[in-house]
């Protein structure tokens, strides 16, 4: 069984709509498909230039799905690929580039459930346009305690000078980016966030920790500033996640931060949430032309 979606002008052929991808949901690929068309506008404005890693699960999530740098062969002339020179190693990877709502739409139809973009674009892959911090709880973790540590590191980032957009990562924890201007590189960037989280860390230590070895972390919420190196990628805002529920991660204005958990919108409710709200993140290249980090030694 196979049905079309018209998106631009394009023509896709979707195969198995009926395939059940979320099996305690119920959700089908055609669920899928519609839920990507109806946040299109959004999250390609976030993804375009940018490359992506994409996650796909053929089978839906109650098995082993794959992540893929490497765009297949079979895809569409018309989708966009970037070659992304590896670092350490011979020869590029070539990134898919979501540049548009039909090229987000394909991938759907393809079980793609989550897109991880890169923190650079592919006109000028070494030098970041955000910065993240993931912070990551163990289990246990209370929201309210969680939304505190969100606080704290907005204020952080506004006193380094930035301008701090924070995530519901659609997972267990939440992301505070900042968009740069793109005029330094990775290792730079990386080493003045990393300092930012070591000070937080510092200020408190019983329950926060930048500890990478998950077995020495105990209970505390780990300050994870590894994303922000070559090569490394964040979940796309409005990107689904393969867990029960098909939650998604969610742009968040600070002050509804007290009413939201992780994983609070979804493809249940998504929808909904547009039609009554602007993007929280609409301003991210605005504020990108004023927002910079600190060189290290200056963050606090």
């Amino acid at each position: 069984m196979t049905a079309q979606v018209e998106v631009e002008g394009r023509r896709i052929e979707l195969s198995n709509p009926d395939k059940v991808l979320y099996p305690d949901d119920g959700y089908r690929k055609w669920d899928v498909v519609e839920y990507f068309r109806s946040v299109a506008a959004v999250l390609v404005a976030h993804a375009r230039g940018k490359p992506m890693t994409l996650r796909r699960f053929p089978d839906g999530i109650g098995s082993a799905g794959f992540f893929q740098k490497e765009a297949s062969n079979h895809f569409p002339d018309w989708v966009r690929v970037a070659a992304v020179p590896q670092r350490g190693a011979p020869g590029a990877v070539h990134h898919v580039v979501v540049d548009d709502a039909a090229t987000l739409l394909y991938l759907a139809g393809q079980a793609c459930l989550e897109f991880h973009i890169g923190l650079s674009a592919v006109d000028d892959l070494d030098r970041p346009v955000l910065a993240v911090l993931d912070l990551d709880p163990p289990d246990g973790v209370e929201p309210a305690g969680l939304r505190d540590v969100v606080r704290l590191g907005c204020e952080r980032f506004r006193d380094a000078g930035l301008s701090p957009h924070v995530q519901a990562t659609g997972g267990r924890g939440f992301h505070i980016a900042a968009p740069l201007r793109g005029d330094r590189g990775f290792d730079e960037v990386r080493a003045a966030i990393r300092e930012l989280a070591e000070a937080m860390a510092r200020d408190e230590p019983d329950r926060l920790t930048v500890e990478q070895r998950k077995d020495k972390r105990g209970d505390r919420i780990f300050l994870d500033t590894n994303r922000n190196a070559y090569g490394q990628t964040m979940i796309a805002p409005y990107s689904l996640r393969a867990r029960p529920g098909a939650p998604a991660a969610t742009p968040l204005d600070l002050d509804e931060l007290g009413r939201v958990t992780p994983q609070s919108y979804g493809l249940a409710n998504m929808a909904r949430r547009l039609a009554q709200k602007d993007d929280p993140w609409a301003d991210l290249e605005d504020a990108r032309s004023g927002s910079d980090f600190p060189h290290p030694g200056k963050s606090g």
